[in-house]
């Protein structure tokens, strides 16, 4: 039975944890932490976990993990460094669900997120954990940076035509319409129903903090300088991402060749699925799949690809267990197929 913990476990992602996990025969939830709701039923802050977790969340000791098999950190970006430091020498494996140890230039991380990095010396052994890049790394890591939900929307799609050189390395184009959850739970004016409801919006246009995430893994993945721009918008949906792209072709090739690319890359990948037609955020809703569709448009000389996730499944939690498998050497799909598209 693997024992596991959950730091930030009352927010969105520490939530899609908890249903995820739930579900897992082979799984013992031994600690819920999450501070702000420290001495509250799981049920009491989610209704929706009647019957299902006899759970209390609990404040953060560090002491009360010891001995985990895996803990995973489901804290805000500049939360999570001041955590995972105490819980190294104290678990077998921590998977960071934030975006503290995504990057490892410290330069980059304070400045697109804003904040002093205090725990430097574990960028170096934090590995990236887009699970159909790093798949070997993450095998042997006690350390996983799962990557954010924006960057998974844009990354599997680019890596297979970049690496194969079908497009250019300039001039990407990337825009993505996510969900009201990628914000997290915490309340806000910007937020409400009455600001989100029948309207659409960008944000952080040329600072987000993804931007310097998607281009440092697509030039170490490539070896090759990236140019590229990305904007965020806001729709109002609960959850999912929808992500275009737009690059310029560099070489001349078929539709057909283009797929045989995408499938030969992606054919020990169970979550990524390559649509004939357009995809569409219902088909992964609740799912850890990241549907993958592309037209070539001969006018433009540009190859035009999409791709849809679920941003607390496939952008968070979901990925996370993939993870959590792929490190204790389980099947990647385990506990991740079938009974996680049914809504608690």
């Amino acid at each position: 039975m693997v024992q596991i913990g959950i730091v930030g476990a009352s927010g969105y992602s520490g939530a899609e944890l908890l249903r995820l996990l739930s579900m897992r025969a082979d799984v013992s939830i031994s600690r819920v932490v999450a501070g702000a709701s420290a001495g509250k039923r799981v049920d009491e802050v989610y209704p929706a976990f009647s019957r299902l977790s006899d759970h209390s969340f609990e404040a953060f000791d560090p002491e009360q993990l010891e001995g985990l098999d895996v803990v995973f950190v489901a804290l805000p970006s500049g939360e999570g460094m001041r955590v995972v430091p105490q819980l190294m020498d104290r678990v077998d494996r921590i998977i960071d669900l934030g975006g503290d140890f995504r990057l490892a230039d410290v330069g980059l991380y304070e400045k697109f997120y804003g904040h002093k990095h205090v725990a430097t010396e574990l960028l170096g052994k934090a590995v990236y954990g887009l699970s159909e890049l790093n798949k070997v790394q993450i095998a042997s890591a006690c350390l996983v940076a799962n990557p954010g939900c924006y960057p998974t929307s844009a990354l599997l799609p680019l890596l297979p035509v970049l690496k194969a050189g079908i497009v250019s390395t300039r001039g990407i184009v990337i825009n993505s319409l996510s969900g009201i959850s990628g914000a997290g739970r915490s309340a806000s004016v910007e937020m409400s129903f009455a600001e989100v409801n029948e309207n659409i919006r960008a944000y952080k246009v040329g600072n987000h903090q993804h931007i310097p995430e998607i281009q440092s893994v697509l030039e170490q993945a490539t070896g090759e300088k990236i140019g590229l721009s990305f904007v965020p918008h806001l729709v109002p949906l609960t959850r999912g991402i929808y992500t275009t792209i737009h690059a310029e072709l560099a070489t001349s090739c078929s539709a057909e060749d283009i797929l045989s690319v995408y499938s030969d890359f992606y054919a020990d990948a169970p979550f990524v699925r390559l649509r004939q037609g357009i995809p569409q955020i219902k088909d992964v809703t609740y799912s850890n799949f990241c549907d993958i569709g592309f037209a070539v448009e001969p006018r433009t000389n540009q190859l035009i690809v999409m791709s849809t996730i679920d941003n607390l499944v496939k952008g968070a939690a979901g990925q996370a267990i993939q993870n959590m498998n792929i490190m204790l050497g389980l099947p990647e799909e385990t506990g991740l197929l079938g009974k996680e598209l049914q809504h608690v």
